[in-house]
């Protein structure tokens, strides 16, 4: 056996084991029962279909914390996921050539935000175009403007009272200065644009030329919804469009997680850096956001120019942007011209 063992190079312990005919032992502990963990995996990709297993793990493990329980690791989620066929097609294209050496990210919140527009083909041949803001710290989307038409100067404007308001209330100028980042869109390069910014205490920041890197967390937000939520939705006219952006953002704020986030919603990072908060959602209850979502509590306002009741002019300086609000929409109501929507 020695002189066997000692041609082949092999341990005469391993040929004994053989020899002997015992069962292999098994190291480490017995893999846990799968069958919950793939039904609960399988709920999540039903509603979510676009989700990989990482942003499936985060809300599993979201789950388990509101229930007590212990959270997957997110190595057995992959595994298990590999192995019933529920894992993402690999990404085939290959990597820009285009480099881009800046950070777009800060360090805390309202130091900078970004701004970004983009188009939905709604399957009547009809399109929405829609403008948002977004924090680049906590990613949290501030406001957003839609309409069938082009977007305009004024559209960008709206969208920035939108965001101050959302953020800071009814104010007439920014306690400090907030960075402004946009690409050199003609709505953004106004000079009415610039003017009012720069009057309520945003400092506007373009991009260079053919560099959309520059902006690239709104870039990455328009992948983001145009992936997770325009492909997976119904859209068949502008109207519906119209309709289901609010539910899109609300959710992306509220439960969408992000892996700069610790793999955290953006109302959830939020409410991690203020102690003793608690995030916000809709009616309070994240799990039932869009089936409890009310179409009723939500207002839309119209577009300046079509809207004869209200004036630009009046928009920001008088501080009357609810009852602004009221009066777009009683004139939408009332005005058969007035088509184009902006939440």
């Amino acid at each position: 056996m020695s002189a066997v063992c000692a041609t082949l190079q092999v341990a005469r312990s391993n040929l004994a084991e053989q020899a002997a005919g015992r069962p292999v032992k098994r190291r480490g502990r017995p893999p846990l029962p799968e069958e919950d963990l793939v039904e609960a995996i399988k709920t999540l990709i039903g509603s979510l279909p676009t989700y990989g297993y990482r942003r499936v793990h985060a809300l599993l493990v979201r789950q388990a914390r509101e229930q007590g329980l212990a959270p997957p690791n997110h190595k057995r989620v992959y595994r298990v996921m590999k192995a019933h066929g529920l894992l993402l097609q690999r990404h085939a294209g290959g990597a820009e050539a285009r480099r881009h050496d800046g950070r777009v990210a800060v360090e805390r919140s309202n130091l900078r935000w970004c701004s970004d527009g983009f188009e939905i083909g709604c399957d009547n041949g009809e399109k929405v175009r829609v403008a948002f803001a977004l924090d680049c710290c906590d990613r949290e989307v501030l406001g957003h403007v839609a309409t069938t038409e082009g977007i305009k100067g004024e559209d960008v404007q709206d969208l920035m009272i939108t965001a101050v308001e959302y953020r800071f209330g009814p104010v007439n100028r920014l306690p400090e200065t907030i960075e402004w980042l946009s690409d050199n869109g003609s709505g953004y390069i106004a000079h009415d644009t610039k003017s009012l910014a720069r009057e309520m205490g945003l400092e506007p920041r373009t991009t260079p030329v053919q560099s959309p890197q520059s902006n690239g967390m709104a870039e990455a937000l328009v992948r983001t919804i145009k992936r997770d939520y325009v492909r997976v939705s119904p859209i068949p006219d502008a109207r519906t469009v119209l309709d289901s952006l609010p539910l899109w953002f609300e959710h992306y704020n509220s439960l969408h997680p992000h892996k700069a986030l610790g793999c955290r919603s953006p109302r959830e990072f939020i409410a991690s850096r203020q102690p003793g908060s608690s995030v916000r959602s809709f009616r309070g209850n994240n799990t039932q956001l869009i089936q409890d979502f009310d179409w009723t509590s939500t207002h839309g306002l119209h577009n300046m120019d079509a809207c004869p009741k209200i004036r630009s002019s009046t928009w920001f300086s008088t501080g009357l942007i609810r009852v602004a609000t009221w009066l777009a929409t009683m004139c939408c109501r009332s005005n058969p011209a007035c088509s184009v929507m902006r939440h």
